[in-house]
């Protein structure tokens, strides 16, 4: 077993974390990148692909596969995600990291048309995206360089069309609902330590309750970047991670 601390990267809505190579980035840490179901080496899955079952399935790779505390990164969707695996797994969670990770229903605008589109539409508009990486980039903001649109083609292809929209309405679901906010609140006050992370450009946007601010270590940005931090510069990205955790566990 590695004695490095172990790091978990849970992806969003689009996998996976492992396109731009962040343990390469990050050699001080163990980082694991693991697939949700539906998604990647899980894409042949097709049911139970929804924030509870993804929740079930980190827990499962932090008890088997981790077999240890680590630190949990979770990027927009996948932040919700990072929260509910919390509640499973408390013991195994040495630190979370929340990457504009969704909180309201108002992080999650993407999700919510998603989840209303009849399914032929949303399939037409996902196989246009596919069709064109560089203009998808262009559309979210992104200057579309060779690099970039090789990793965009690799996220675009991670997944099946199928698999996002249930993940969407999941979403709709389950962080529309009281409960939610409860949990967060439940695990952020057993003390566990939570860093927050967001873009210079779409940071300000991020709907943060006032409470999480509050009971949050520190709020970090990364400057001249946005949604997609980890495409647009992962060196940056990924040296603020490091920060993080190292100084975090140097005390």
């Amino acid at each position: 077993m590695s004695d490095r601390r172990p790091l978990v990267l849970i992806h969003g809505l689009l996998g996976s974390s492992g396109y731009y190579d962040p343990q390469a980035l990050l050699p001080e840490l163990d980082v694991r990148t693991p697939d949700l179901l539906g998604y990647g080496s899980n894409r042949s899955i097709d049911r139970g692909i929804d924030l509870h079952a993804q929740a079930a399935e980190i827990a499962r790779v932090l008890r088997e596969d981790v077999g240890r505390p680590a630190w949990l990164l979770g990027h927009s969707v996948g932040g919700a995600v990072m929260m509910l695996a919390a509640q499973h797994v408390p013991e195994l969670v040495a630190g979370l990291i929340s990457v504009e990770g969704n909180f309201t229903l108002k992080d999650a605008f993407w999700c919510s048309r998603i989840a209303a589109m009849p399914e032929a539409d949303w399939a037409a508009e996902y196989g246009a995206m596919e069709d064109d990486p560089a203009a998808w980039l262009e559309r979210i903001g992104i200057e579309a360089s060779d690099l970039r649109i090789a990793w965009a083609r690799d996220i675009l292809s991670n997944q099946p069309v199928e698999t996002i929209q249930a993940m969407a309405r999941s979403v709709v679901e389950v962080s529309g609902a009281p409960s939610y906010l409860d949990g967060v609140r439940r695990v952020l006050g057993s003390g566990v330590p939570l860093y927050l992370l967001g873009g210079e450009l779409s940071a300000a946007g991020w709907d943060i309750p006032e409470w999480v601010l509050a009971l949050a270590r520190e709020s970090l940005v990364q400057p001249k970047a946005g949604h997609m931090m980890m495409l647009e510069d992962p060196a940056a990205f990924c040296g603020i991670v490091k920060d993080i955790v190292c100084r975090h566990t140097s005390g």
